[in-house]
């Protein structure tokens, strides 16, 4: 029988919430049942230990800023050091630091580079340091989306032939709701009967000035604004809204778009950059930057109801952790036949 490969996986940015979290937490998960890999994986946060049900992860008490510094600037380090011998090694979006393996990163989003404005300018500098060491280093980049891919491509020197489309899953907690749970979980926090939802976020890039004024005849709930809940309620949620507004100026891929599709839950997001690409016929598309478009948006979406909420279902069930895993793997693979 062939060595399993092993495989390093920088699963540090599990400490923080968000997409990128949850890309995390769900694909390293997914790859431990890969039986020709040996994962180990390399965490680091200052202020929360690591306290998953991973196995083989090798935690330390030490700030991210710490690594980059390391990792990104000084470079004498390489993750060896921390992993042992390593056939493949996947690096977060944050750090990019030496190794004797073939190397393998995933973009999410290229904000920082494209967008400048919508970060901090430590951010951007992180950033722009890691991607000169990424063109120079890296094996293969996976892209969540196509959108991200093209971004990509504009912004950096990496080679198309170095950048493979891989996209996110879907949960299997996010899936049609009981009413009576739905029942408590409205009476629980509060909510109107009848509600639309929207993303909270810092700055201007999820349009929440847009969507309220273009929401101001409903009842309009912000996640992060108006309700804070976990995300083991999160479907709960979704699924007690008539209808999720995600009408971002930006987004790498837009997790948010299936989750509520999956729910049963009308979607109308923005058609610019990857929300078309994720939402395909399931959700009313709109413009971003128009309150006009967003309202009309809100309008036709409501008057489809039954018809967007079966093509919604039906859209969810395309996008699955499992098979992100299983073609992440097979890059790990491809790149470890190449030795």
């Amino acid at each position: 029988m062939q060595n399993k490969l092993k495989v390093g996986f920088d699963i540090s940015q599990i400490a923080h919430t968000g997409g990128v979290g949850v890309y995390t937490q769900n694909l390293a998960k997914n790859l431990l049942n890969d039986e020709d890999l040996e994962m180990v994986f390399f965490y680091s946060s200052l202020r929360k230990p690591y306290k998953g049900s991973l196995k083989n992860v090798k935690a330390f008490r030490l700030p991210p800023t710490m690594f980059e510094v390391l990792f990104n600037r000084v470079r004498t380090t390489k993750i060896e050091k921390f992993l042992g011998d390593l056939d493949i090694f996947h690096s977060s979006d944050w750090v990019q630091p030496p190794s004797n393996a073939k190397q393998v990163t995933t973009y999410h989003d290229v904000i920082p580079l494209k967008y400048p404005g919508w970060s901090t300018s430590k951010i951007v500098s992180v950033h722009k340091r890691r991607l000169k060491i990424v063109e120079k280093e890296i094996d293969m980049v996976i892209a969540v989306s196509e959108a991200t891919k093209k971004d990509l491509l504009e912004v950096s020197q990496i080679p198309e032939e170095k950048i493979k489309v891989i996209y996110e899953g879907v949960e299997e907690r996010f899936k049609i709701q009981k009413k009576e749970d739905i029942e408590e979980f409205k009476k629980k926090y509060n909510l109107p009967n009848n509600f639309l939802m929207a993303i909270g976020g810092i700055g201007e890039r999820k349009n929440l000035k847009r969507i309220k004024e273009a929401s101001k005849d409903y009842n309009l709930i912000v996640l992060g604004e108006d309700v804070q809940v976990s995300r083991e309620e999160l479907p709960l949620l979704y699924a007690s809204a008539e209808l999720l507004v995600y009408a971002s100026l930006y987004e790498g891929f837009g997790l948010p778009i299936l989750e509520a599709m999956a729910c049963g839950t009308l979607v109308v997001t923005s058609n610019v950059s990857s929300m078309p690409e994720i939402a395909g016929e399931a959700a009313v598309l709109v413009k971003p930057a128009s309150v006009e478009s967003i309202r009309n948006g809100i309008v036709k979406a409501l008057d489809k109801n039954d018809e967007l909420v079966e093509k919604g279902l039906e859209r969810a069930k395309e996008f699955s952790w499992e098979k992100c895993a299983k073609e992440t793997a097979q890059v790990y693979k491809e790149l470890g036949d190449k030795e």
